[in-house]
């Protein structure tokens, strides 16, 4: 009987140590995890630290891009960065001065249309990330409706390689004209092959567009320039680019930089804060789709 008891107790002591090692191992774990953990906390607070103090400059269209960092440059600010922009209303200089390192970044254009500009001027220019999309809308001007459409009318368009491509897809998808097949996002004029209607293609600067309304029947214009005039795509546009279109899923309006400078800690945090739930909200709820967030 005393040999029995003793071989219980035995076992009992033996479970209760293993209990107590169990968890003084859990124990341990638990305070290694937490341990990694602050240091990744203190890693990321020491980051954010480091860029106290940054100022950032970026070259903007006025809207929506200016419009839009304004909303980033408060979320910035809780981190210390001051961002400065700068608007300009054309689409050479801001490209300009972010190649000669007077700006950090610029916030107005999409890929094809930086594409072409490097390849034109020998710029070194590289997307960091997409923000939103503006639907190109055909704007009427001296004629109403498409219906009232007359032979020899003018319309006018982006005379940029890119934007009169899409401008002439937008046309062509109206019935107004037909392409040579494969022009796709790099037709002009000389691609068109049927204009039934003998419409005059009047190109100009694409921020001269809403201003040539009253001496065009028709305009193409790109979002931001059709809404510094007052003027929505979804909602005053006889037409405008499908969704799904090519076009759409090409002409992302995206963050630029000189190359080399993508990965920059105040870029990146940038690039965060223009594709935060915060900016998202401020597009759906202040341009009612005439700008839509892709991120």
């Amino acid at each position: 009987m005393k040999k029995l008891i003793s071989a219980v107790l035995a076992g009992a002591l033996a479970l209760s140590l293993a209990a107590c090692g169990s968890t003084a191992s859990s124990s341990a774990a638990a305070s290694s995890e937490a341990a990694s953990s602050e240091a990744v906390s203190s890693e990321a607070a020491a980051e954010t630290n480091d860029l106290a103090g940054t100022t950032l400059k970026v070259a903007a269209s006025p809207v929506p891009h200016a419009e839009i960092l304004g909303v980033a440059k408060d979320i910035l600010a809780e981190q210390g960065i001051t961002l400065e922009i700068i608007e300009y209303t054309d689409y050479v200089q801001p490209n300009m001065v972010t190649e000669s390192g007077e700006v950090d970044a610029n916030y107005f254009q999409h890929t094809p249309y930086l594409d072409s500009f490097n390849e034109e001027n020998g710029t070194h220019l590289v997307s960091v990330g997409a923000i939103h999309y503006e639907p190109f809308g055909l704007f009427a001007g001296k004629t109403a409706t498409l219906d009232e459409l007359a032979d020899g009318a003018k319309i006018a368009v982006p005379n940029d390689t890119t934007n009169e491509a899409r401008a002439l897809q937008l046309l062509a998808a109206q019935g107004i004209i037909t392409l040579k097949e494969g022009a796709g996002l790099t037709a002009t004029k000389n691609d068109i092959a049927e204009n039934p209607h003998n419409v005059d293609i009047v190109e100009m600067e694409a921020a001269q567009l809403p201003r040539t309304l009253a001496d065009v029947d028709f305009a193409v214009i790109n979002g931001n320039y059709a809404a510094e005039a007052g003027l929505n795509a979804a909602t005053d546009a006889l037409a405008v680019e499908d969704a799904s279109s090519e076009a759409a899923q090409t002409f992302a309006n995206i963050l630029v930089v000189k190359e080399g400078n993508e990965d920059n800690p105040a870029i990146q945090a940038l690039l965060a804060a223009l594709q935060s739930e915060q900016v998202k909200n401020f597009i759906d709820e202040t341009y009612s789709g005439a700008v839509v967030a892709i991120f």
